[in-house]
């Protein structure tokens, strides 16, 4: 099933006419990615609100001339023109009418990008539209859903080969791991990997986002992975944690503890919660056992064309969630100095209850 990029463009429009704009110049990158599947690395786009959705002769793409042929192909059904200065240009032409609202993304365009469109076109009424195309993006179609669960597959039967090859082992570096995870994602249908993996051994493991070094695995450490795929510009994350050969006792308990409240948030994804809410139910669990202090972030985030994306899944956030979001579930508990447990999946929120799209064992230990 192919996306269908005209329909999302037809969504946006709704939002365009509910706040009377005319017209909205997209100049985040993904954001026309999403809007039109073109990949190129400079682009604007305008939309109007009043195309149809078998005549959109208002929206156009603007790119440079290294990609004429790549824009004619990914692009097929949008009239594309070429020049270098794409946002700029598209304001100066007939596409942007001098007397109606048009919409632009303050959160991503500079103070000067901003002072040079409007020097350039004094009569532009230019109006502040952040993130129209980011909530747009909150909701997965079932062809970015496919996409996920490929780059979940990918991240999952990496892992498997990794555990059963014996290389989580005493004696290697997390440098070492990290690299050989990274490699088994691409053998296994990756088109990159997510974000730079994280392997944390012991100590380092209490280290929410630490960077793998020349550490070394132990016999009795935690390691925590924390890693992902890339499949057509969609993103998976999942983190998992384990203990080389016997878990100590207080090992064990903090592991269930995380898991317990990782189950829990996955159970509170339903339509309609607030973010805020999901964060509670695992945050709760933690709490209850006298860790609260040591969940250090919050509950979890949106994937898709972004690793972090909305919507944010913490104590302080707000809005609810809609059916279609893609997010992690991520509790974590981290004893500094000594070691630390987090366990995330990344999830469709479904009507009957969330779809799990990472597959790998929550176990403990790798044997």
């Amino acid at each position: 099933m192919p996306a269908d990029f005209a329909a999302r463009r037809s969504a946006l429009r709704q939002s365009l006419i509910a706040r009377e704009l005319d017209s909205l110049l997209v100049t985040d990158l993904l954001n026309i990615r999403y809007l039109t599947g073109f990949t190129g690395s400079n682009a604007a786009l305008i939309v109007g609100s009043d195309d149809s959705s078998k005549d959109e002769s208002r929206t156009v793409v603007c790119t440079d001339g290294r990609y004429l042929s790549q824009v004619a192909e990914q692009v097929p059904d949008l009239r594309a023109v070429i020049d270098r200065s794409s946002a700029a240009h598209l304001l100066a032409s007939e596409y942007a009418p001098r007397d109606a609202a048009i919409g632009f993304e303050s959160h991503v365009v500079t103070v000067d990008q901003h002072r040079g469109w409007s020097e350039a076109n004094a009569s532009l009424d230019l109006v502040c539209s952040p993130g129209l195309v980011e909530e747009l993006r909150m909701v997965k179609d079932e062809y970015e859903i496919g996409l996920l669960r490929e780059a979940c597959r990918a991240a999952d039967d990496a892992f498997a080969v990794l555990v059963e090859r014996g290389s989580v082992r005493p004696g290697r570096t997390e440098l070492a791991v990290a690299r050989e995870l990274e490699s088994l994602m691409v053998e296994h249908g990756a088109d990159g990997i997510s974000f730079e993996t994280i392997v944390a051994t012991g100590a380092n493991s209490a280290v929410p986002h630490h960077r793998p070094t020349s550490a070394i695995l132990e016999s009795g450490d935690f390691v925590k992975f924390d890693f992902g795929a890339l499949v057509g510009g969609y993103h998976s994350d999942m983190t998992r944690t384990v203990v080389i050969g016997s878990p100590a006792d207080w090992q064990r308990d903090v592991y269930e503890l995380v898991l317990r409240a990782q189950a829990a948030g996955r159970n509170a994804l339903v339509p309609g919660v607030s973010t805020a809410s999901v964060d509670a139910a695992a945050r709760s669990v933690i709490e209850e056992a006298g860790h609260g202090e040591l969940f250090l972030h919050g509950l979890g985030h949106g994937v898709g064309l972004e690793i972090h994306e909305a919507p944010g899944i913490a104590r302080t956030s707000t809005g609810t969630l809609q059916c279609g979001a893609a997010v992690t579930v991520e509790p974590g508990v981290y004893f500094s100095g000594r070691g630390g447990v987090r366990i995330e999946d990344t999830l469709i929120v479904r009507p009957g209850g969330p779809e799990l799209l990472t597959m790998t064992s929550k176990q403990l230990t790798l044997v």
